[in-house]
């Protein structure tokens, strides 16, 4: 699930050294464009077999706008509750995806995705957006997956919003 580039461990224990590395590099940094550029980054470096790790944010009360991201060209407006980053940032639920194509409502922004994670990063009770990442594998991710991401949504979160 991740690249051999200094995580060891199980997964749960590479997730947490990943949360470490994205606490240590966002450190005093206050703009959230360059920290949410530096989180996708930092995901598409260790993470395997994704092919797009990135950020929708909030716009209005109703719809995500693209963010920072790591992959191909994307699409740029998903109204919430459609699809599965509409769902996500609605709930307010972690969405985990063994097939985009079996998802109601699901937006094709990139016909090589087949499964999808979506974690909704919420600040000081406030929804500000979802942390996406795809595969071009079906059934890629895990719930192990979801948990550790969602820990890293978390560290995330304290240095967005101050």
């Amino acid at each position: 699930m991740f690249t051999s580039l200094g995580y060891e461990g199980t997964l749960q224990e590479k997730y947490d050294q990943l949360s470490r590395q994205l606490d240590a590099l966002l450190e005093g940094e206050p703009n959230e464009t360059a920290n949410l550029a530096n989180a996708s980054a930092l995901l598409n470096q260790f993470m395997e077999r994704i092919n797009w790790a990135g950020f929708y944010l909030m716009d209005g009360e109703d719809e995500l706008v693209l963010g920072p991201f790591q992959g191909l060209p994307a699409c740029v407006r998903i109204p919430l509750g459609k699809g599965v980053c509409g769902t996500a940032a609605k709930e307010q639920k972690t969405q985990l995806v063994d097939d985009v194509f079996a998802f109601p409502g699901h937006i094709a922004c990139d016909a090589a995705s087949r499964s999808e994670v979506v974690v909704p990063i919420v600040v000081q009770g406030r929804l500000i957006g979802v942390l996406d990442i795809d595969s071009p594998e079906k059934s890629r991710f895990t719930k192990e997956d979801a948990e550790g991401l969602e820990k890293f949504v978390g560290i995330l979160a304290k240095h967005l919003g101050n």
